[in-house]
């Protein structure tokens, strides 16, 4: 399939529109459109067609409020590493969607799944990690083309996270999705507003 200039307008759009969102509404999401998302999921690329992640869709209150306490305590050892100036700015800045996103994904690597019988790992084994963030990618751009915010929320303890939710012990903890309609659409990056860190251009280097 060959696609047009209105196609790849798109796409490109739908990329520069794709945020981490950190503030939601809390009104629920259809459910047919969360299954049209779990579906894409499968589009994306994974080593030798592994499809190592696993996800968990947390509904329980007391497993949201564990992730809840984990995140609270991580965040505060993070902000007690920076100096007072950049402690300041920190903790000024908002680094999660916990509190009223209505979908919430726990992500998970299988490490050593026997689908794709080790090809394409067997030196690079980080590549099921990468796939499964490749994966999470394809569904953020899904989400984003549903009208939809997602934002990972990184400050959290994997070996906490593999404890809470029980996992088998070769599941690696990857990632933990808020999912939901943002309260506004912005096209600029948070950290980028609030002066933390400004994009910067990606360049090719020649060798």
């Amino acid at each position: 399939m060959r696609f047009d200039e209105a196609q790849a307008g798109a796409l490109e759009a739908i990329l520069r529109w794709r945020r981490d969102v950190r503030h939601f509404r809390r009104d629920p999401v259809d459910e047919a459109v969360l299954a049209h998302l779990a579906e894409t999921m499968a589009l994306a690329p994974s080593v030798g067609n592994a499809r190592p992640w696993r996800v968990i869709r947390v509904e329980d209150p007391g497993l949201r409020a564990a992730v809840r306490a984990d995140f609270q305590r991580c965040d505060e050892a993070a902000a007690a590493d920076y100096a007072d100036e950049r402690a300041s700015a920190y903790r000024a800045l908002k680094l999660a969607g916990l509190d009223a996103a209505p979908v919430q994904l726990a992500v998970f690597t299988h490490i050593d799944p026997v689908e794709g019988y080790g090809l394409g790992r067997r030196t690079m084994p980080e590549t099921l990690r990468q796939s499964t963030a490749m994966a999470i990618h394809t569904l953020w751009l899904a989400a984003r083309a549903a009208n939809l915010g997602m934002g990972m929320v990184s400050i959290l303890d994997p070996a906490a996270m593999e404890l809470i939710f029980a996992v088998p012990e070769d599941w690696a903890f990857t990632a933990y999705l808020c999912l939901g309609h943002a309260e506004w659409d912005d096209d600029t990056p948070l950290l980028h507003r609030a002066g933390w860190q400004e994009n910067a251009p990606t360049t090719w280097e020649m060798r």
